[in-house]
């Protein structure tokens, strides 16, 4: 096993709270490159992470040429997804990107053909999948625990989009940066972590999608500008095995820091997945014959405990378990997202 050599593209807060401390943490990885388009946040995580300055680019082209790197990990905003992995595929360099991993299914198409072309390893940071109680969960749903599932309901909620937060025109709220808004910055999780938890894929969706507030201050300061994306999702789908699903997103969820919710129903009893419940705990109830149909805490066995990043490095070193997303993942994601958009605009439901 070897330790691979990480370049590091995007250095914002995902980058920052999730990814760099991944890779240092892991025994198997080491960061050696990082690029951002902002100077000043590029020299401080050079800085915090004794990145040399000539292994700190500007440009993404530069990192992926580096023979310094061996994997390319991609946390920037989503329009430029495509292009850098397109980059990194096509050096014969295996990459992980950020969800969701292009603007639509049209580019996700693209980047999965040339990667499978080139023969790279690829890994969507669909992070909730590193839950242990969201592991756990999975192993008891496809295990039978349940028997067969007949509903399950997802809540993903945060705040930070509320008038009172004062968040100024980031990308997130910019379409032609994000592709969409809460569907595509929180929902994707969610939708991803239900058919991660079942095993089933979707059939059909009917979503309902708006915008609260229409216009925020420029991050300069200087006016005001609109908002194009949405501030919440209402969706509800059909899923295989018949499996009926319903989905609330929200930015505008008050007093929510990064809570989810996941009841799953089957025909004898149910288990409840809590994100956030506690600030930062991931938790799970069971309640069927055994608890008296009672909701009981379960205790999550070891070897549920795994880390994003140290995932990313095993999946790189022929150790995968099987359970990491990767670009055809990220193409069904996509799918998906478009079939939500194109429901709530027009109204109706819409067969993948």
């Amino acid at each position: 096993m070897s330790v691979i050599r990480v370049g590091s593209v995007g250095l914002g807060g995902i980058s920052s709270g999730v990814h760099l401390p991944g890779i240092t943490r892991s025994p198997d990885l080491t960061l050696t490159a990082l690029c951002d388009i902002d100077p000043k946040r590029l020299h401080e995580r050079g800085e915090q992470y004794k990145v040399p300055e000539d292994h700190r680019f500007a440009d993404y082209r530069d990192l992926v040429a580096c023979p310094d790197v061996d994997a390319v990990d991609i946390s920037t905003p989503n329009n430029v997804h495509l292009e850098i992995a397109l980059a990194a595929a096509r050096a014969g360099k295996p990459y992980g990107c950020e969800k969701p991993v292009t603007m639509d299914a049209a580019e996700a198409r693209i980047l999965r053909d040339t990667t499978h072309e080139a023969g790279v390893k690829s890994m969507i940071y669909f992070s909730y999948r590193y839950k242990a109680a969201a592991r756990y969960l999975r192993s008891l749903v496809t295990g039978g625990r349940l028997g067969h599932i007949h509903h399950v309901n997802m809540q993903y909620y945060q705040a930070w989009g509320l008038a009172e937060a004062d968040c100024p025109l980031v990308w997130r709220y910019v379409r032609s940066v994000a592709a969409s808004g809460a569907l595509g910055d929180l929902g994707c999780h969610g939708l991803d972590l239900v058919s991660f938890v079942t095993g089933q894929s979707y059939e059909k969706v009917c979503a309902h999608l708006g915008t609260i507030v229409h216009e925020r201050r420029l991050p300069s300061g200087d006016g005001r500008g609109p908002v194009d994306v949405d501030d919440f999702s209402n969706i509800l789908a059909e899923m295989s095995d018949g499996i009926s699903a319903s989905f609330q997103i929200s930015r505008f969820a008050y007093g929510r820091g990064n809570y989810q919710r996941m009841e799953v129903y089957g025909e004898h009893g149910a288990l409840v997945y809590h994100l956030d419940r506690i600030p930062g705990a991931d938790e799970l109830e069971i309640c069927d014959a055994s608890t008296g149909k009672k909701y009981v805490p379960a205790e999550i066995p070891e070897e549920f405990r795994v880390d994003q990043m140290q995932s990313f490095a095993d999946l790189l070193n022929g150790k995968d378990d099987g359970l990491n997303a990767d670009i055809d993942d990220g193409v069904t994601n996509e799918i998906l997202l478009d079939g939500i958009l194109r429901s709530s605009e027009e109204q109706r439901w819409v067969t993948l």
